[in-house]
């Protein structure tokens, strides 16, 4: 399995976003987006994800003998890529599991089997199913989203900054899900300022100037706060 972007563009009026973002990830790989805020990185998942347009560009996925840009090809898209943006798109008024049921369409039992041995146990959201959304920690909705995101089994998953202000147990809890996730075949690309998750990452690249370069993080925090 294998995913590129090809030559992707974006401008907000006269102002050039994203000038030519070109990329390849293969099953396996856990791709980490780096760069200053407002450099473009969440316009860049927004636009593999689907929730935003690009100007120009391509976005190939290759299967087996499925072969497609899902920049033109939505339906496509929904299946293969899980997104899990900055907010979480959770509904506030309602409890954990009747978010996840207005996900999860296979019916009780394919989330019933979810929460006793699946993602949703291994993210620990079982804990708070029967909580009004609105009453949870960062850390939980991010969980929640996250389990979301995973409900028609996606091979990609798109996470902007997934563990943003949240505590070490819900960062841990994250990365944990993310790099099983990956080692099983999957591919993830995650924009992320936070150092465990940069260091939890296969791969990782600088987004500056509206192109995507890569660079290899050695654990050198000064020399990487220099690149952005």
């Amino acid at each position: 399995m294998k995913i590129s972007a090809v030559h992707i563009r974006k401008n907000y009026r006269r102002k050039t976003v994203l000038q030519d973002v070109t990329f390849t990830a293969e099953s396996g790989t856990f791709l980490g987006i780096l760069g200053e805020n407002g450099c473009g990185k969440s316009t860049l998942l927004s636009i593999l994800a689907g929730a935003l347009k690009c100007g120009s560009g391509q976005l190939l996925f290759q299967d087996g003998e499925i072969s497609a840009d899902l920049l033109k090809d939505s339906g496509l898209r929904s299946k293969v890529i899980g997104y899990v943006p900055q907010t979480p798109p959770l509904l506030e008024e309602l409890s954990v599991k009747d978010n996840l049921r207005l996900w999860y369409t296979g019916g009780r039992k394919v989330l019933d089997q979810e929460l006793e041995s699946g993602v949703l146990r291994k993210l620990g959201v079982g804990d708070f199913l029967g909580t009004q959304v609105s009453r949870l920690s960062g850390g939980m909705k991010k969980r929640v989203s996250i389990g979301c995101a995973v409900a028609n089994h996606p091979k990609v998953l798109v996470l902007d900054e997934p563990g943003a202000a949240l505590d070490l147990v819900c960062k841990q809890v994250i990365v944990d899900y993310l790099k099983d996730f990956c080692e099983k075949g999957g591919i993830a690309v995650m924009a992320s300022h936070e150092i465990l998750e940069i260091s939890s990452c296969t791969r990782t690249s600088i987004l500056k100037d509206g192109v995507l370069v890569p660079y290899t993080y050695d654990g050198n925090v000064e020399k990487l706060v220099s690149e952005l």
